[in-house]
């Protein structure tokens, strides 16, 4: 009988990680390339902690900590693209579902985050 907890377990832990990894319906998945192509005259926003965004960001991001995104969500227009980033992408996918699930209908991230990035950083 014991196996048989094993097994919920390991179904447990097996659907978090996709939960976490899997992507989020809606939001365009881009890479550094395309992100800095499309994102031009766009709304940037950088969801790392202000201390993160201080040390170096990429040119034109507004940040907005995942921490405080909820509460300052009428900064971002619904009606216009919104691009995404974070360190190392998930945190940027975790605020792209928040603001899906919010109305926001047109989301794209940044695959690998600024760690992925090779346009310019500015301090």
């Amino acid at each position: 009988m014991d196996y048989i907890f094993y097994i919920v377990l390991a179904l447990f832990v097996i659907w978090m990680l996709y939960k976490q990894f899997a992507p989020v319906k809606g939001v365009r998945n881009l890479s550094a390339k395309q992100f800095q192509e499309e994102s031009k005259g766009n709304k940037v926003i950088d969801v790392r902690e202000v201390h993160e965004y201080k040390r170096g960001h990429i040119a034109g991001a507004v940040n907005i900590p995942l921490s405080q995104l909820s509460q300052r969500m009428g900064e971002i227009p619904k009606d216009k693209k919104v691009f995404l980033y974070c360190q190392s992408g998930m945190r940027s996918k975790q605020a792209a579902k928040l603001l899906s699930r919010n109305g926001y209908t047109n989301l794209a991230n940044l695959n690998g985050g600024i760690s992925a990035w090779s346009g310019p950083i500015q301090q």
